[in-house]
């Protein structure tokens, strides 16, 4: 009997370790997967069939030496075999002929060096000038990072089967292209960085603050793009690439301090700075410095050096307000954003009072813009709060609680509509 609840501990560590394993390697190993398997989804099918297979044989065998190369051979392997399986695929059989040939189903030399920049590979082709813009990234969410359809419609305030119809028409694209699935020549990055940028952006966001769910934040998100930032910052040293890297990490530096032990969240002005790590933040003011010492300033240093004012603020009250709105006035020069219009607005209320902050984001919903935008209406109700102004704030407070997703916001809102209550 101690035996058998021996073995069940054991195999409850090992499919904990496959489920972590999944979580933070999945796409990864995918993207390695759709190298070999020249498909979206054949390489799909085969992931799933290879941590199946790992569910079912790592209790018994062992798990083995390079997780992420059994993986890999493994997945290639049932792609195979399955092609095999099926005679009415005859001509993709001919096609990857390759890797169809005796002795390509060995177990493969996971050699890092090798394998690394697959996911940049993936990330490179699927944003690609032959796609549409909303559909290179909205594809790379998806199949490079793992993001769900509904996550990344909310990224881009838009309807799920939108979204799905993008990805769709992505994929079949670049098959009936044949887009190659390689990192562009350096004469090819630049016009393809925007749109790569753009991906890790959103990858980010989503991490560090989740459009949905139980959680406030995703760490495996947020995780991977900062190494997705670093191997960009590798390949191509460009003053943008420093300029997002800076900002995501000075983002990341907060982490620790935004929930509490319960997962409810804590404002920036409530913060305990002590919290933020020091590490990360400094990485982040060099990145910014050095971007902004280039002299080409672009959307993601600007906003990198926002995140820098707030770090160099050793409490939030002696936060520098007016270079905030300073900085928020060139990200508007350089495009016209009613999501940057209403962190201006917060800035403003920041620095010259509430009543101006409400002025401006009454005048973003005047114009019919963010109407369905949680963060808008919060935003407002807490400067209504402020003012004094508890019916308009109530009001507020509930129609960003119907809007929101998240659960840690949602207690959030409920807790300050509670004390306007009381």
């Amino acid at each position: 009997m101690r035996q058998s609840g021996s073995r069940t501990k054991h195999d409850g560590r090992i499919q904990a370790g496959i489920d972590e394993l999944y979580r933070w390697q999945s796409r990864r190993i995918f993207a390695t997967l759709i190298r070999l398997l020249g498909d979206f989804d054949l390489a799909e099918e085969a992931l799933q069939d290879a941590f199946a297979a790992a569910l079912q044989k790592w209790p018994q065998d062992g798990v083995p030496a390079n997780p992420q190369a059994w993986l890999v051979s493994t997945g290639r392997f049932k792609a195979i075999d399955a092609i095999r399986r099926r005679a009415r695929f005859h001509k993709t059989i001919e096609e990857h002929g390759d890797w169809l040939a005796p002795g390509a189903t060995e177990t493969e030399d996971f050699d890092e060096a090798t394998f690394k920049d697959d996911h940049l590979r993936l990330i490179f082709t699927c944003c690609h000038p032959a796609l549409p813009p909303n559909t290179r990234i909205a594809l790379t969410l998806r199949e490079t990072c793992g993001l769900t359809t509904e996550e990344i419609a909310s990224a881009f305030l838009t309807s799920p089967p939108t979204i799905a119809q993008r990805i769709v028409r992505g994929k079949a694209k670049i098959r009936e292209d044949k887009i190659p699935y390689e990192v562009p020549t350096p004469e090819e990055l630049t016009e393809r960085l925007d749109s790569v940028l753009s991906v890790i952006y959103l990858v980010f966001n989503e991490g560090y603050s989740a459009s949905s769910g139980p959680e406030a934040t995703r760490s495996d998100l947020s995780g991977e793009a900062i190494r997705l930032g670093r191997v960009l910052f590798d390949l191509l040293p460009d003053t943008e690439v420093f300029g997002l890297l800076a900002l995501m990490l000075l983002h990341e530096s907060r982490r620790a301090a935004r929930t509490n032990s319960d997962g409810d969240l804590i404002l920036l002005e409530e913060q305990d700075r002590s919290l933020w790590n020091q590490g990360l933040m400094i990485e982040g003011k060099q990145l910014v410095e050095r971007a902004l010492a280039s002299g080409h300033v672009g959307v993601y240093t600007v906003q990198a050096a926002i995140s820098a004012v707030h770090a160099d603020a050793p409490a939030a009250d002696q936060t520098d307000w007016g270079r905030i709105v300073a900085l928020y006035d060139l990200l508007l020069q350089a495009g016209p954003s009613p999501i940057v219009e209403l962190n201006r607005a917060v800035a403003v209320a920041m620095r010259s009072g509430p009543e101006e902050g409400l002025k401006l984001i009454d005048s973003i919903l005047a114009r019919g813009d963010l109407s369905d935008y949680h963060l808008l209406h919060a935003a407002k109700a807490d400067l209504c709060r402020r003012l004094g102004k508890v019916p308009e704030a109530v009001e507020a407070y509930e129609l960003a609680l119907s809007l929101a997703k998240q659960e840690p916001e949602r207690r959030y809102l409920a807790k300050r509509l509670q004390e306007l209550d009381r």
